[in-house]
């Protein structure tokens, strides 16, 4: 039997909690003590991103620990040397003591070990975006939801205070009704062919494992460990990189859901590579109150005009909100109204959602007693699926008109090619 099967039952309505994902939560529970109880988690991907989010659960028991690359792999075992190691996930996940897993692996293979692990009834927490496409988002938003385990997506500044108080400030109606917003991001993905010479495999490497389900390329240490996301056959670029992101504060605040349409403008598409330079406008309906939204963002060196215009102070990457009373700029840290002399006396609305106790805590939390979290795959798979919409009009040079219940272009069966998870043989969700 299963570890947890030996632990005891308490049920949501007894602890008063929310569910997880829609459905009733299996919360672990050993004891009545249960909260000081700690989880036994299993890491897929201990270096680089997965090295944050090694250390965001470490105070949890680590039983076990996965990497693809035996260096990255060692090194984590001596901070943690009770755990077992492995380089394939599939054989980590036959552990009957597990509770839960981290997934920090690239994007192409986020999909699979997810609802492999959900298949075990583990918890998982995945990092973004949560899929390589528009198809595993909605798949292990479903997965997960019949399920009712304990997901986190890891948009880890989620969990701050600021934006916190900007989706107050929003909700409040400092700024009046909000119908248009502007999301920009500084950093540029590359196009380039794949690279043709022949490079032999480190021996400390499984490529083989890396690569996962999807199809086989040659090994050339310009795909790992981190420069995977310049070739559409790993990544999506910038956008798939920073959209869950700075797209997050937006879709909370005005409670987006799912575009109608959605269309991209950049360079002509490179057949490889995502654009280093690209602009997506999405159009949100109205929901209920709130005015339909119009949302664009802006990658490598475009911005919004209001730039131009010298209205914003010279900030970096950042999100803007136009009211009708004025406008809310925010970033990860901080925020401010325009114009400044319009709101000089202005008081910030009691705050009215709760700090977190942290991205990582707040999992483990949900993971323990069944309470919801606020990246759920739920959530995060709505905002990987609007993400994703936005490479995929790119690369087809049109237009999306979108149906989300149904998950296709009604105008564009061509973007169906580009929506729809494909993988090598032997690979399946």
């Amino acid at each position: 039997m299963k570890r947890r099967d030996f632990l005891s039952r308490s049920t949501l309505a007894a602890l008063g909690l929310g569910s997880v994902t829609g459905a009733v939560a299996k919360p672990f529970v050993k004891s009545p003590d249960s909260v000081n109880e700690k989880l036994n988690i299993g890491v897929i991907g201990v270096n680089h991103r997965g090295g944050a989010n090694l250390n965001g659960v470490a105070g949890e028991n680590i039983v076990a620990l996965c990497d693809i690359d035996q260096t990255y792999l060692a090194k984590a075992a001596e901070r943690f040397p009770k755990a077992r190691t492995y380089t394939d996930y599939r054989r980590l996940l036959k552990n009957r003591d597990l509770d839960a897993v981290v997934i920090s692996t690239p994007d192409h293979s986020h999909a699979v070990i997810a609802s492999h692990a959900m298949d075990r009834d583990l918890h998982v927490y995945c990092e973004k975006p949560l899929t390589h496409t528009v198809s595993e988002a909605r798949f292990l938003k479903e997965k997960a939801a019949s399920k009712a385990l304990a997901t986190q997506m890891g948009t880890q500044i989620h969990a701050g205070k600021n934006y916190r108080r900007v989706v107050e400030e929003i909700q409040s109606g400092t700024i009046g009704k909000v119908a248009e917003v502007h999301v920009w991001v500084s950093t540029e993905h590359v196009a380039k062919p794949y690279p043709v010479d022949i490079v032999p495999v480190p021996g400390h490497i499984d490529y083989d494992l890396w690569l996962g389900p999807v199809e086989y390329r040659p090994y050339h240490p310009l795909y790992l460990p981190k420069t995977w996301r310049d070739w559409w056959h790993f990544g999506g670029g910038t956008l798939a990189d920073f959209g869950c992101h700075y797209m997050d504060l937006p879709h909370w605040a005005l409670s987006l859901g799912h575009p109608f349409r959605v269309e991209s403008r950049g360079p002509v598409p490179h057949s490889q590579g995502p654009p280093i330079w690209q602009e997506v406008t999405y159009r949100f309906p109205e929901r209920g109150s709130l005015p339909a939204v119009t949302m664009i963002w802006y990658q490598g060196k475009r911005r919004p005009p209001h730039f131009d215009e010298g209205i914003l102070p010279k900030w970096g990457n950042g999100v803007l909100f136009v009211g009708e009373k004025g406008l809310l700029l925010a970033d990860y840290n901080r925020h401010v109204l325009l114009p400044k002399n319009r709101f000089e006396d202005h008081t910030p609305p009691e705050p009215f959602i709760p700090d977190s106790i942290g991205h990582h805590a707040e999992w483990i939390q949900a993971c323990k007693t069944g309470a919801s979290t606020t990246c759920n795959f739920e959530y995060g798979a709505a905002l990987t699926e609007n993400v994703l919409l936005g490479n995929v009009s790119h690369r087809i040079q049109k237009p999306l008109d979108w149906d989300a219940r149904n998950l296709v272009a009604t105008n564009a069966p061509e973007a169906d090619e580009f929506l729809q998870h494909r993988y090598r043989k032997g690979w399946s969700l």
